[in-house]
């Protein structure tokens, strides 16, 4: 299995494929329904490492229902 970067550069690629106007459509929704399915997975990887991030800033007893105290993303 490719490691997170290089399923995420293809998402990307993927999702520029479908951007262009001269590809067939079955072609377009072939790569739509991929790059859902990609996405979908690098979601639930994303979760995975949200979790041990949880874990490593709260500790073992951080409650599951918690966020992380990180503000990692604000202002994005």
């Amino acid at each position: 299995m490719k490691n997170f970067e290089e399923r995420l550069e293809h998402l990307e690629k993927l999702g520029e494929k479908v951007r262009k106007s001269d590809i067939p459509l079955n072609e377009a929704l072939a790569a739509f329904e991929e790059g859902v399915k990609l996405a979908r997975s690098l979601e639930k990887d994303l979760e995975k490492i949200e979790s041990r991030i949880e874990i490593l800033v709260n500790g073992d007893t951080a409650d599951s229902a918690e966020k992380p105290e990180l503000e990692l993303f604000s202002g994005v």
